[in-house]
């Protein structure tokens, strides 16, 4: 049921994480309203949208947190709704919004988690231990796996808990907000990370990020949500454009490449005047 829908997914191959004109309604709202998109490995997509546009509703549906009320989510092939949650967990890891605060374990403790997800019945094992110490090491946390997780900094916490993530051993990665709350010295650690592995494993990767041009300089594409809808999608350049940010974030706005460094840039102006709806 879920097809190819853009030239440029065509492009690039298969697709991990299939999303075929979803909807869902809540308390009489519409919150997401026939959003199609394709995931492919190796690429990272951000999600991109002002405060109420669907963006965690999108994310809880295409982790099956959610059921659409209509169309369908695929994950390699097979309906979401077909799948039992440790099938899920075997090929689709996630990342919330805000990292857990108190948790009285110590960091590789928290790592080895992402194993409990794929069985309840689950009993650590060495093997275990070495993927956990390993996907500590490329968070760049293995100095902290003795650490109780509770005493460690936000940005800290944030990368362990996409360690965790990683030691499902998913092939697709949904981060909510990652870098939220997070300085900007943080942020740019988690969303380093994420790219790189992204690269590296091969994910298929989707993240809501807050900051457009942060999303600009880390994601190969962006999806842009307006009102539940997909608003604009496509290469960074081609999404991020002054009457798009008019248009869904009613915002002057002017929009420029880096002259040393490259990356696009989001300056805001002001509040637009009129704001189209």
């Amino acid at each position: 049921m879920c097809s190819l829908q853009t030239s440029s997914s065509r492009r690039e191959g298969a697709h991990s994480l299939e999303a075929e004109r979803i909807s869902f309604r809540a308390g009489g709202r519409l919150l997401v309203d026939g959003v199609s998109l394709a995931l492919t490995p190796g690429r990272l997509v951000g999600l991109i949208g002002p405060n109420g546009a669907g963006k965690s509703t999108l994310l809880r549906l295409l982790s099956g947190l959610l059921s659409p009320e209509a169309g369908a989510v695929c994950l390699e092939g097979s309906s979401l709704s077909e799948l039992a949650p440790e099938q899920i967990a075997r090929r689709l890891a996630r990342v919330p919004q805000t990292p857990p605060g108190e948790l009285d374990f110590t960091v590789l403790e928290v790592a080895l988690m992402g194993r409990y997800a794929l069985s309840p019945g689950w009993q650590e094992s060495a093997a275990d231990r070495s993927l956990a110490l390993n996907a500590l090491a490329q968070t760049g946390t293995a100095h902290l796996a003795d650490r109780l997780y509770s005493t460690l900094s936000g940005g800290e916490r944030q990368r362990v808990i996409v360690a965790r993530a990683l030691v499902q051993e998913p092939r697709v990665l949904l981060l909510d907000e990652p870098t939220a709350s997070l300085d900007l010295q943080h942020q740019i650690e988690v969303l380093e990370v994420v790219r790189r592995l992204t690269a590296e494993r091969g994910l298929a990767s989707i993240a809501a990020i807050h900051d457009l041009t942060l999303a600009a300089r880390y994601c190969d594409e962006l999806m842009m949500i307006h009102g539940g809808k997909v608003a604009a999608a496509g290469r960074p350049d081609e999404v991020l454009t002054a009457e798009s940010l008019r248009q869904v974030f009613g915002v002057n706005a002017v929009v420029e490449r880096h002259p040393r460094l490259g990356y696009l840039m989001v300056l805001v102006q002001g509040i637009a005047k009129e704001r189209v709806r």
